[in-house]
């Protein structure tokens, strides 16, 4: 007997809708969709103001750029290049038509019940194709692999144009895997059999759903659509994360100093002062009690203080770079000796507050201050020649109009942030909530981590220019002598106290190659560290969660090229904590007894996690 063709269950066993409540969802969503086209429609109207006048008053009509990032001439210089070798580019198309061919080969055989080996597979880590519908039915397979194999053409053909400026072609490359990744099949109702089984079996309802969910996102984005990935009532800051119990003991306008309550009788004589980045909220480093870095060090017997930085509003606009060093770093030091007596402690900074640090350190040891002791950076960049696709985001078209943006307020506006942060990962951070709210109708998943990353902050005006400018265009950090901050020219080589530098092997924000220059830079002894993960679990990583692995080699001198330094690198299991724990111990002092908020000097002005942490943008 002749076997029977593989339709796929997905693609074949489902349940017939109900006629009657498929008309009704249908109807509902049809009403919806007016709705929503109604107030699009009203929110687009132009607000009646007064033309610019030219100088013989006549009104001037300067229309907006449509392409203010020349994304456009990026692609039309790509385009350029490789019609200026016709033969490579009629044998690129030749190869696709090819592989073509055999996909359509694959999946008759697959129609006639015939095994078929798949041409072409989603990357290791690829979410998108997770459902079993993409491989147990010819259909859906054959969507997946002419998706796969057309995105991966157009990527592979695009890098064999020679000639074309590295800068323009990293921007074409990145605005074309942005295209590429909404045009996945995995995006649409009628290419996705996860959602068309759910449509089917709920007669729509998930559609209905869906359009509600858009339509809250635009509502509660004023207008833009604001993509909810968790439930923001979920979570409370300061009752189901960052708990650790601590007293804010010192605040300006731009920072809350807290200090957490000990755990241990004694404590090292030399405090910790942590600076995170103001991209993002401190609590990253305290989101519960199981994962907490901060619960941690405590518990290890450090006195620790952690730079809560203020959300920047129309009273900040004149802050700049160097108002977060002396507001935050060098206000913060002496409020830390305020607090214990103590004029040494460590440090750590984290992503733009580590290269905030490095450059406070360049600068006080331009000014002979030797407060800082020993220093750690996460995922800190300080030579910017190999920052990953964020420079994307810092050429002169795009730095000219987000400063543009930043005029009219005074700030960049934390969506904007995350908007550029998400893209990084959009497959991971838009398009699966894209599936997940507006396509199946489900709520996003209560997870702590993404409630921190929705809860984003904004970047005042001058400062945003000046970092980078500095640092992603012109990357003077890491030229002894060229960037000056508060009348002093900064020069690493003059940091000579202990570093520790953990970068993460996934890092898309703070690319490990970017982070292991510093090891070229700094004066004193530097101990890199390589960690498992991406810019986030790679740091926050407790030891008890036994998760992903770490890199170290114990060479005395830290060779040109991180390549190299891999090569010697022994992998460990799990955390890399306890090592850095290991360094840092011997460098913080002796055992005093534990000092408990509102010791000192200061008094305590109210409970951790403080006031500044808790202001957010959108809810």
């Amino acid at each position: 007997m002749a076997k029977q063709p593989d339709s796929g269950k997905p693609e074949t066993d489902i349940k017939l809708p109900d006629p009657a409540a498929w008309a009704r969802n249908w109807a509902r969503i049809t009403e919806q969709s007016q709705k929503l086209m109604a107030d699009m429609a009203a929110r687009q109207q132009p607000e009646a103001k007064q033309p610019p006048q030219g100088p013989l008053g006549a009104p001037l009509h300067a229309p907006a750029n449509p392409d203010p990032l020349n994304v456009g001439g990026a692609f039309m210089e790509i385009a350029q290049h490789l019609m200026a070798d016709p033969n490579r580019l009629a044998e690129a198309q030749m190869k696709l038509w090819q592989d073509y061919a055999k996909l359509w080969a694959n999946t008759t055989d697959r129609f006639l019940g015939r095994p078929a080996a798949p041409l072409v597979e989603p990357d290791k880590g690829d979410k998108r194709f997770k459902d079993a519908g993409w491989q147990d039915g010819p259909v859906f397979d054959f969507l997946k692999q002419s998706y796969l194999l057309t995105s991966r053409w157009v990527q592979s053909t695009m890098s064999q144009a020679e000639g074309v400026d590295p800068k323009v072609a990293r921007k074409a490359e990145f605005y074309a895997k942005q295209f590429l990744d909404a045009l996945s099949p995995s995006n649409f109702v009628l290419t996705n059999p996860e959602v068309m089984r759910a449509t089917i079996e709920s007669n729509g309802e998930n559609l209905v759903k869906g359009w509600e969910n858009l339509l809250e996102d635009i509502e509660r984005g004023k207008g833009k659509l604001a993509v909810k990935m968790v439930d923001s009532k979920a979570f409370t800051v300061g009752e189901t994360i960052a708990t650790t119990p601590g007293k804010v003991v010192y605040q300006n306008d731009l920072m809350q100093l807290l200090q957490f309550e000990p755990t241990t009788k004694q404590v090292y004589q030399r405090p910790l002062f942590i600076v995170p980045p103001w991209i993002n909220k401190y609590y990253i480093l305290d989101l519960k009690p199981q994962n907490s870095f901060i619960r941690w060090m405590v518990d290890k017997g450090y006195t620790v203080f952690v730079v809560s930085w203020n959300m920047p509003d129309e009273t900040t606009v004149d802050k700049t770079f160097e108002s977060y060093m002396r507001e935050g770093i060098l206000e913060g030091l002496d409020a830390v000796k305020k607090a214990t007596g103590e004029d040494e402690v460590t440090a750590i900074g984290y992503c733009i507050g580590g290269t905030l640090m490095a450059s406070t350190l360049a600068w006080m040891a331009q000014k002979k201050i030797d407060r800082i002791k020993a220093v750690t950076f996460f995922a800190a960049q300080v030579d910017f020649t190999e920052a990953g696709e964020l420079s994307v985001f810092t050429d002169e078209e795009t730095l000219t109009y987000l400063e543009n943006l930043m005029a009219e307020k005074g700030y960049l506006d934390g969506g904007e942030m995350a908007t550029t942060f998400n893209m990084l990962r959009a497959n991971d951070l838009i398009w699966s909530f894209v599936v997940n709210n507006y396509l199946l109708g489900r709520e996003p998943f209560p997870f702590d981590l993404l409630y921190w990353n929705a809860d984003c902050t904004r970047m005042p005006a001058k400062m945003h220019a000046f970092y980078l400018r500095n640092m992603y265009q012109k990357n003077l950090l890491s030229q002894p002598g060229q960037l000056e901050l508060a009348g002093e020219k900064l020069d690493l080589r003059q940091i000579k106290i202990p570093v520790y530098l953990q970068a993460s092997k996934d890092d898309h924000i703070a690319p490990y190659k970017s982070v292991y220059k510093a090891t070229q830079l700094y004066g004193g002894p530097v101990r890199f560290m390589m960690a498992g993960s991406g810019h986030i679990a790679g740091v926050i990583n407790h030891p008890d969660a036994k998760k992903y692995q770490h890199w170290l080699n114990d060479t005395k001198t830290n060779p040109p090229n991180v390549e190299d330094w891999i090569k010697g690198a022994k992998e460990y299991p799990g955390s890399w904590w306890n090592d850095w724990d290991a360094w840092l111990a011997p460098k913080s002092g002796d055992k005093v007894p534990a000092r408990k908020p509102g010791d000192g000097k200061l008094k305590v002005i109210e409970a951790a996690p403080g006031s500044y942490v808790k202001k957010r943008i959108v809810d």
